[in-house]
């Protein structure tokens, strides 16, 4: 029964995914339109080329603005990425940094301690 959830669960976010897909590839146009104003904004030395970036910018905010029904696209696509590895019964897991379970600065902190006393 379980499975079965999963699976239905599956279809259903791979039919919204789908259908997303149209705001989902704007909002990635409006996204480089957004990275491409910064990147160039940072790098014109005049200020002719700062204004024109910002307006190309600009158009990439605006145009990711009115493309907000894509996040439930994008809600769509982490779904199926649970599902998959709920499917495969493995750990899902959205960090890739392991956290140690001691500090390793804990001891200059007792040090630093005792030599500020």
């Amino acid at each position: 029964m379980k499975k079965f959830l999963i699976l239905l669960a599956g279809g259903t976010a791979v039919l919204v995914a789908l259908s997303m897909s149209g705001p989902l590839i704007a909002l990635a146009f409006s996204a480089l339109l957004v990275f491409a104003g910064m990147h160039y904004y940072v790098k014109s030395k005049s200020t002719i080329a700062k204004v024109l970036w910002v307006a190309v910018g600009l158009v990439g905010v605006f145009s990711a603005i009115s493309n907000i029904p894509a996040l439930i696209g994008l809600a769509a696509l982490v779904l199926l990425y649970v599902l998959y590895k709920k499917w495969n019964n493995e750990e899902v897991s959205f960090s890739s940094v392991k956290v140690k379970e001691e500090d390793p600065f804990t001891n200059f902190e007792n040090e630093w301690a005792k030599l500020t006393k």
